[in-house]
């Protein structure tokens, strides 16, 4: 007999992977449309560019400065000045950790540092990955793009986009998915299906029952209290409550790792 915690757990994870699929389906949705309107785009883009060129946007120190933004989540600061780097690459990095060696990273957010254990034994082309694109400065000044909390309980980053479509330019195959759960402290890799892993990542806050599709590749160590109250200032999508955009404005300053 299915107990009535376990039919919720069932229904969460159904939520979740729906919502997974809509995403996927509405970003290619996204890109067929962007294909067919790209001509027109060109001219409106063309437009704004002269603008640019004639100093339209460009720094006026008559031009008052912009209000401050209003800071939500308690510990949060404004971010640090600087843009996503932008970089992609067309093929998984070769393989340059010792997996039998110990990792850690540090997320330095603009509300408050998250650290952890990268586990290279059992997951070593995610770590390997992580550890080459947090060396090439790839994950510095990104947003932490969605938050959900309903159901699995994670803060999602690692996208240079912002909008959960976006990754380093390739994908690699999954690993450490043989008996995967995901308590609290998990940090696991995002995917739009089977061995599509790029940048993307998630922490979880609050013990989550997702299926056993998404890498789980590090153990948080530190700042548990920064993602609790990251999910305590809630998110901001009124279609779709208890995941979205988070309120508090969590930007990765920086990220780097070190081998121990």
């Amino acid at each position: 007999m299915v107990s009535q915690e376990q039919r919720r757990r069932q229904l969460a994870r159904e939520k979740y992977e729906r919502q997974q699929r809509n995403r996927v389906e509405a970003a290619s949705k996204a890109k067929r449309r962007n294909t067919v309107i790209g001509a027109a785009l060109a001219v409106v883009v063309l437009a704004a560019g002269g603008a640019w060129a004639g100093g339209a946007f460009s720094s006026d120190a008559k031009k008052p400065s912009a209000a401050a933004p209003t800071l939500v989540g308690k510990g949060c600061t404004a971010p640090a000045p600087g843009q996503p780097s932008g970089k992609q690459w067309s093929a998984e990095p070769t393989m340059a950790i010792d997996a039998k060696a110990n990792y850690t990273a540090t997320l330095n957010t603009s509300c408050g540092a998250v650290t952890f254990q990268l586990d290279a034994a059992k997951a070593p082309h995610t770590v390997n990955s992580f550890v080459y694109l947090a060396g090439q400065n790839f994950f510095d000044h990104t947003k932490c793009h969605r938050l959900v909390t309903q159901g699995i309980y994670v803060l999602q980053c690692g996208d240079p986009t912002g909008t959960g479509t976006g990754g380093p330019g390739y994908k690699f195959t999954d690993e450490n998915l043989t008996g995967a759960s995901y308590p609290a402290g998990t940090v696991a890799m995002a995917n739009s299906g089977p061995n599509t892993n790029g940048s993307q990542f998630f922490l979880v806050y609050k013990d989550s029952p997702l299926p056993p599709n998404y890498t789980p590749f590090g153990k948080i160590t530190g700042g548990m209290d920064v993602l609790t109250n990251i999910a305590a200032a809630g998110e901001n999508d009124a279609n779709n409550p208890g995941d979205g955009a988070p309120n508090a404005n969590v930007v990765l300053n920086s990220v780097t790792t070190a081998k121990s």
